[in-house]
């Protein structure tokens, strides 16, 4: 693993893997958290299985949280060394001539989103880590109904914090129109299929972000 990840290849192919299963659970996230504003009483109840589910939370939840450190660090690596390179180019010839805004801004978008994600889990995992494991209540329940809906629904009054939301998933909608494109060249996947996949990657850009400030705004306006 160590010398797969001390060449320039490994190193974005490892980058590139990271980036598709981060997409994979953005999707399965926002395939659930639109439930609530469809049907509070499915996303209550699939909301109680993902949290109580051995497999999610002994298994996917650290290999999750393990694909969001390495994927971070990992981009941060490959920053470094291509400002080093960039460095050489740049003398010779013009950058911004050669790459896409965004593919040069890759690490300041990464930034908000990390800034995001700590957030997020101080709004809701953490949270949820305290009830279920400090305080030992697995049941879900808050005055004889599910917590998850009314507590998601509580985060979203505060108007700062909705555009905290609506900011950090305009910076993810502009780092996926990059990033999506740039895993799949980066496992190969240049083919008779490219077009497709460029295609299918904008409509994810756009769609998956533009669902997550939906649901934000939403509660936020109709307070349920």
């Amino acid at each position: 693993m160590s010398g797969i990840l001390n060449s320039s290849i490994g190193r974005k192919f490892a980058m590139a893997l990271s980036a598709l299963f981060l997409m994979v659970f953005l999707l399965q996230h926002f395939a659930i958290n639109i439930l609530s504003v469809f049907s509070p009483d499915a996303f209550n109840e699939v909301s109680h299985f993902m949290g109580t589910f051995w497999a999610v939370q002994y298994l996917l939840q650290p290999v999750l949280i393990f694909g969001v450190i390495f994927h971070f660090v990992m981009g941060f690596v490959l920053e470094i060394k291509n400002n080093k390179a960039r460095q050489i180019s740049y003398a010779k010839n013009n950058g911004a001539a050669n790459s896409s805004w965004m593919s040069r801004n890759m690490i300041w978008s990464g930034l908000a989103i990390l800034a995001f994600i700590v957030l997020h889990f101080i709004d809701f995992w953490i949270p949820e880590i305290n009830t279920k494991y400090i305080v030992g209540d697995m049941s879900g329940m808050h005055n004889g109904e599910f917590r998850y809906f009314h507590e998601l629904v509580e985060k979203f009054h505060s108007p700062l914090r909705v555009g905290a939301y609506v900011v950090a998933f305009v910076f993810l909608a502009l780092h996926l129109l990059h990033g999506f494109n740039s895993a799949f060249q980066s496992v190969g996947a240049n083919n008779k299929y490219t077009k497709g996949l460029k295609t299918f990657s904008k409509i994810y850009a756009i769609g998956i972000p533009a669902g997550f400030i939906f649901i934000a705004l939403f509660h936020h306006l109709t307070g349920h």
